[in-house]
């Protein structure tokens, strides 16, 4: 895969400064970095986007994720290694990264309401677009991705 173009980042540095900004402000809220990270995962499984999936794995590693969750987490509706909150997340995460074709159902949503409150619905929300915004630009752009993970920690559960 060659990449289109690799000084992104320079050529529009004023524009991706906010998206940034964004992601230091998801990273503070109450969300928990490992459904955060299971999140942006499957988004980028959706979208087929090489760059995000490495990072997000490396990133996920580092934080003590289990290797077995990750390489379950396309079939999560069928593994019992994922919490109903994190079940909830997953869904919502789906509807929204295919809202052409799902519409956002009510059903999910109605999972998310049981096991987040108002503020972290936002910010779930607000994670879920923008990992698919980041998605986008570095499939357009063909982003190359690393091309080695980290070992998971001894202690991951």
């Amino acid at each position: 895969m060659t990449p289109r173009m690799t000084d992104y980042f320079k050529r529009a540095k004023s524009g991706f400064e906010p998206l940034m900004a964004i992601e230091t402000a998801i990273k503070g809220s109450t969300l928990e970095p490992r459904l955060l990270h299971l999140v942006k995962l499957r988004a980028s499984q959706i979208n087929g986007c090489a760059f995000c999936i490495q990072m997000h794995v490396a990133e996920a590693l580092k934080d003590g994720e289990t290797q077995l969750r990750l390489h379950m987490l396309p079939a999560w509706r069928e593994s019992s290694l994922y919490s109903p909150r994190e079940r909830a997340a997953l869904a919502w995460t789906e509807a929204l990264t295919l809202v052409a074709s799902t519409g956002a159902p009510d059903a999910d949503w109605a999972e998310v309401v049981a096991a987040f409150n108002e503020d972290e619905r936002a910010w779930l929300s607000l994670a879920i677009g923008a990992i698919n915004m980041w998605n986008r630009i570095q499939v357009g752009f063909r982003a190359a991705h690393g091309t080695s993970l980290p070992k998971a920690r001894a202690n991951a559960a």
